[in-house]
């Protein structure tokens, strides 16, 4: 499903380039579910934007469904981030201007794979029903949580990205919003890499991922 090998990166200094990590290696296997783990500042979201094509590697490979990603331009990673990943990005990036159906429905529609029955299962599942004429700005932190999940999913792509999805949330909301985002990840079959810093959230993945002094173990 996702095959990380050899990745290097490091950020440009006045000094000079300063490595962030090097030679990494990892799977994702189909259905299965990973934390990535470690400290502020370590590159676990680095490392989860070079994945989604959003930034790029020194040198490695990241294949998902066998295309490569560090061999790609900037819209062939487009395309590919269309049709096989959905994201939850720490900042949510919902679109203000967009009522919290059209949000719902936006990366959905990018990929042509709009499904009236599947959108409602997840607004029922993630609690919208009542919202979904509303704005982004009218609603809590955890509705808004749950917007973005239920976006990154409506398309069914096959490996969801999701970057610290509950480190904005109090410790009852996180786990009400992390219940529900592993019911519908399991329910799809989809596979998912999640940063956390939450050794609690990372225990109900099927294992962890720890990013250290430049290596992964």
């Amino acid at each position: 499903m996702l095959q990380v090998t050899h990745l290097a990166k490091s950020h440009q200094t006045p000094q000079g380039p300063l490595p962030l990590f090097s030679d990494l290696h990892f799977n994702l296997h189909a259905g299965e579910s990973i934390a990535l783990m470690g400290e502020s500042g370590c590159g676990k979201s680095t490392l989860l934007h070079m994945v989604a094509g959003l930034e790029q590697a020194d040198k490695g490979r990241i294949l998902i469904a066998d295309q490569d990603l560090c061999q790609m331009n900037d819209r062939q990673r487009s395309q590919l981030r269309r049709y096989q990943l959905g994201i939850i990005f720490q900042q949510l990036n919902l679109i203000p201007s967009l009522t919290i159906y059209d949000n719902l429905v936006f990366q959905a529609r990018l990929a042509n794979r709009v499904d009236d029955r599947w959108l409602m299962h997840l607004v029922a599942t993630l609690g919208l029903e009542a919202l979904l004429k509303r704005y982004p700005a009218q609603l809590s932190g955890g509705q808004q949580q749950r917007v973005a999940i239920g976006r990154a999913l409506a398309a069914r792509a096959p490996i969801l990205l999701a970057d610290e999805p509950t480190g904005s949330l109090d410790e009852t909301n996180a786990e009400q919003v992390m219940t529900l985002m592993l019911a519908l990840v399991k329910e799809t079959g989809t596979s998912l890499l999640m940063v956390t810093h939450s050794a609690l959230l990372a225990a109900r993945l099927d294992r962890s991922l720890t990013l250290s002094q430049g290596q992964l173990k």
